[in-house]
């Protein structure tokens, strides 16, 4: 096996549901926490990813990076630098709190990381949904007065979602997830994270900073529907989150020669020419030096994420 699968990182939320157990069908028995949320590949001074199996178990992703820069990551790589995404499961019992994340331009003045990020549904309930942005003709007057009233939601672009939909989140706009979905984020390695409502929980606001944050020129955004075939979901500068839906024995693309990428399974299977299996829930990392073949075992679905070199090559 070449390529990297890590160990799941599981994160306490308040609005955590169980489809780690129901739908992954992972085992969390012990577990000492209700998650809400399992880090896959993570890259974060306060969470880092460990592998899992194979020849580099047991090593950190980061220590990886520094003494592996060029087969791991690229001939471009800097070794110092950390792995430009963080890759997790989301899921909701609990809708999440209304948030925002930095632009690039203020997260600098605030001290903190501007953040984009990608949303794809692998499981929802019937009634579940996704807000992100706001409806057409709302100002920013209003928003704050409504704010102030906690009559907010009204104001708010809700939309139903279905396995296969997703949704590309970038700095600036309002969003927040359902109760009733298992969605995988994949998203810039960065954390901060501006609450503007948190729907009656007694968790910390910070209307200010979210307020000069929020894009209030971004109206009712709309899902990308993932059923059949290729799915570009975003690229940008940061990275590209390709979708594929794959019959039995169909080959998933090439990633591209020579840069690392991400292969997710969320639903089916894939195997590698090598014999290496990966399957719903698994989230893999290919490294730049090493080429792969993979083939639907089953009809799949399967992100691939890739083209870091932006993030690379700016910093950030």
């Amino acid at each position: 096996m070449r390529f990297l699968r890590f160990e799941p990182i599981y994160q306490e939320r308040v609005w955590g549901g169980a489809d780690f157990s129901t739908h992954l069908r992972r085992d969390l028995a012990g577990l000492p926490i209700p998650a809400g949320e399992s880090w896959e590949i993570a890259d974060r001074p306060e969470a880092e990813s460990r592998v899992g199996t194979g020849k580099e178990e047991g090593s950190l992703l980061h220590e990886l990076i520094v003494k592996k820069t060029k087969w791991l990551m690229g001939a471009h790589w800097r070794p110092k630098q950390r792995f430009p995404v963080l890759v997790k499961w989301i899921s909701c019992q609990q809708r999440l709190s209304l948030q925002v994340h930095p632009p690039a331009e203020l997260a600098e003045v605030f001290g903190g990381e501007y953040k984009n990020e990608v949303w794809y549904v692998a499981h929802a309930e019937p009634q579940a949904a996704i807000i992100a942005g706001l409806r057409k003709g709302v100002t920013r007057e209003r928003f704050q007065q409504a704010l102030a009233g906690g009559a907010v939601e009204a104001l708010l672009h809700r939309f139903p979602v279905r396995a296969g939909d997703a949704i590309f989140t970038p700095s600036g706009r309002l969003h927040a997830i359902d109760a009733g979905c298992l969605i995988l984020e994949i998203q810039q390695n960065a954390d901060t994270t501006y609450r503007v409502c948190d729907w009656g929980r007694a968790r910390r606001l910070h209307i200010a900073e979210a307020m000069r944050c929020i894009n209030f020129d971004d109206f009712e955004p709309q899902p990308l529907s993932h059923a059949k075939g290729e799915l570009c979901i975003a690229d940008c500068a940061e990275f590209r989150v390709r979708a594929f839906a794959l019959g039995a024995g169909e080959v998933l693309p090439a990633t591209i020669p020579g840069e690392p990428a991400i292969v997710s399974v969320v639903s089916g299977a894939l195997t590698e020419v090598d014999g290496s299996t990966i399957s719903l829930g698994d989230n893999v990392l290919l490294p730049a030096a090493e080429t792969f073949y993979f083939t639907s075992a089953t009809p799949s679905r399967v992100l691939i994420t890739d083209k870091f070199t932006g993030c690379a090559s700016s910093g950030k």
